[in-house]
């Protein structure tokens, strides 16, 4: 009875499942958006990530490398076992796993019976896949199914047929979740699975798959979607919607998208129910915490002229108006990084995210600053914004980040101020040139803190407050003859050889690297500035390059110490080790050595040292009296 009962409700599950087979043209006429009908079917609100999520490969924004060569594979019947979709949040892999599922099963009787990606018209068990409640498409995810028996079922499973179309699809989110056990349990039926199995994989931590897994499926990498992709996205979707939004507030939400079409989407959901009707820039500043794009223009304009006063009132009126220190910093980067694409490419500023103020004024800053400034305050701003997210006061840490590089604008770079200080026209006390170069030895700063007339060479000046540099940051440049006597002793220190890198670790007394040099790392090549090793057993991970540093740091120019595959000298210790048996092995063949150790039964050789000649000694040291201590390393053939 128990097997009748059974046997009737699979029947019923069958009989369900067979309904996919009706003709369902006219509940999938307007299925653009893949999940509209059942959006309102129910009278709740669908958020629009859902409401419009793709339904086949021409919705898929940004993602035509891959759809190419699906495509090419399904045309020529060259249909891969398993896929492995990658890429950050919100690019759509679960999607994409739907669609290609879809592919995979597409049907359309008396028309379409192969895979394929062409899905102009609702197929058989479109519907049921791209609502995840298909028979033959199993969904799983890793995260909260991650042991062997969750995989022991599908692999069990996977020896039976479908039930209704073309392949069974198991798709597994974030596969990297598995545990080790479940990989290792997975390997085989992913190897060979029966012909009518397909599976794919998608995650967002591509690394922690294992290479036995990611060698056994084709990878796609789903790569961030590009903001004018994105603002075109939300512009297309706000037109749906019936609501009026500005150019530039689908600008700020692409960018904060950060090429996720999933967080755009939520963005443009908050925002809309945010300005309940036509949204603006200023309304979508104000839910992000964002500052207004001109006004972080022009606070980089106060840092770069040096006006600390201005600088710190902005991002003070800035945050007044609710804006996050750290995300101003941001903003600034973005807006260097931009002008640092404009100084080398200027076509750059032609892209659909760069509003017209951010272009004109973009340009402005490429053509006045130079690449070497632009470079620091990129690297300070980096620097900047990590102190300000992990800083108790994040106001605080912004206004020295910015006052940092209100006096940083000036600076000249390495190279040029070491021209001025050999040239000896800075003159580290006053910070400013010779007699003669200006008025009363002028030439530098003036009271605004730009330089007075007469100098022709730059000068090393304060950005504001008229302070020579020097005083304003309490450091006093190296002199001449400082850094004529630097570079004396670098050359003292120059390295020309293997041995001289182990004597030059002595010296430092840095016994770490000198036992690596002299026992774990065999030399392969030596050159100036570069050396090829091959590690031994013994030695560290990181010898190579720890070495590397050190001799950088020791010498005062750059060292590269690379690994090699190719066979290297013995270890200066081998090579010491031989050299001291083979004068062991001559020893015992002088004739002097060997009557000694006639002279004395059972006496050998244990140790040979090659001492300098008596002639070569000095006439005092060689009428100096004889250490005790000293007697055994002595040469006594002779006297025998």
């Amino acid at each position: 009875m128990a097997g009748n009962k059974f046997y009737l409700a699979f029947e019923v599950a069958e009989d369900l499942g067979d309904m996919d087979g009706i003709d369902l043209q006219e509940e999938h006429q307007t299925t653009t958006g893949a999940e509209d009908k059942s959006s309102s079917s129910d009278g709740a609100y669908r958020v629009l990530a859902r409401k419009y999520r793709p339904s086949t490969f021409d919705d898929l924004y940004g993602q035509e490398p891959m759809v190419q060569t699906l495509q090419n594979a399904f045309e020529t019947g060259r249909i891969a076992q398993a896929w492995m979709l990658t890429g950050v949040r919100g690019v759509g892999k679960t999607t994409t796993a739907r669609i290609l599922a879809r592919g995979l099963n597409y049907e359309i009787p008396g028309e379409i019976d192969k895979p394929t990606i062409h899905l102009d018209k609702p197929g058989v068990h479109c519907q049921a896949i791209m609502e995840g409640r298909h028979v033959d498409v199993i969904e799983m995810d890793a995260a909260s199914h991650t042991g062997i028996g969750d995989i022991r079922e599908i692999t069990e499973a996977a020896r039976y047929r479908p039930a209704n179309a073309r392949y069974k699809v198991y798709i597994i989110d974030e596969v990297h979740m598995l545990s080790n056990a479940a990989f290792n349990g997975l390997l085989k039926t992913l190897e060979e699975p029966p012909e009518h199995v397909k599976f794919i994989f998608a995650t967002t931590e591509i690394r922690k798959v294992p290479v036995t897994v990611l060698s056994r499926c084709q990878r796609f990498d789903l790569r961030r979607i590009e903001s004018s992709t994105l603002v075109s996205l939300l512009r297309e979707i706000s037109g749906k919607e019936g609501i009026e939004i500005s150019d530039e507030a689908l600008t700020l939400i692409a960018r904060a998208g950060e090429g996720s079409a999933r967080d755009s989407l939520s963005l443009l959901d908050q925002a809309i129910a945010h300005g309940a009707g036509r949204i603006e820039a200023d309304e979508v500043r104000q839910m992000l915490g964002l500052a207004d794009r001109s006004r972080v223009i022009d606070l980089l304009e106060h840092v770069m002229r040096g006006d600390i006063a201005s600088a710190l009132d902005e991002l003070k009126a800035q945050y007044d108006v609710g804006a996050d220190p750290a995300v101003v910093l941001s903003d600034l980067a973005d807006f260097t990084h931009l002008v640092t694409r404009l100084k080398a490419v200027p076509k750059a500023g032609e892209e659909n995210s760069v509003t017209e103020s951010e272009r004109q004024r973009g340009r402005e800053f490429a053509e006045k600053l130079s690449m070497r400034v632009l470079s620091r305050t990129w690297q300070i701003l980096l620097k900047g914004i990590n102190e300000v997210q992990n800083a108790p006061k994040p106001l605080a840490a912004a206004d020295m980040v910015l006052v940092r590089l209100c006096y940083a604008s000036d600076l000249p770079d390495p190279e040029e101020a070491l021209k001025l200080l050999k040239s000896g026209k800075f003159s580290p006390a006053g910070g400013s040139a010779p007699a003669g170069n200006g008025p009363q030895g002028g030439g530098g700063p003036s009271a605004s803190g730009a330089p007075s007339g007469g100098g022709s060479a730059p000068q090393l000046r304060a950005v504001a407050g008229g302070q020579p540099m020097a005083q304003a940051v309490g450091a006093v440049p190296q002199t001449a003859p400082q850094m004529r006597q630097a570079e004396e002793i670098n050359e003292r220190i120059a390295i020309r050889s293997w041995a001289e890198v182990a004597q030059l670790a002595g010296r430092m007394k840095d016994i770490p690297v000198k036992v690596s040099v002299e026992r774990a790392l065999r030399l392969v090549n030596f050159q100036p500035g570069r050396i090829e090793v091959q590690p031994t057993e013994i030695a560290t991970p990181d010898a190579a390059g720890e070495l590397g540093r050190k001799l950088t740091e020791w010498t005062g120019r750059r060292w590269i110490v690379a690994v090699s595959r190719e066979q290297g000298r013995p270890t200066l210790h081998e090579e010491k080790e031989a050299n001291q048996r083979q004068l062991v092995s001559d020893a015992h063949s002088d004739p002097e050595v060997v009557k000694l150790i006639s002279a004395f039964p059972g006496a050998k050789v244990v140790d040979v040292r090659i001492l300098k000649q008596e002639e070569d000694l000095p006439l005092e040291a060689a009428s100096e009296p004889v250490d005790i201590e000293d007697m055994d390393s002595m040469d006594f053939t002779q006297d025998f």
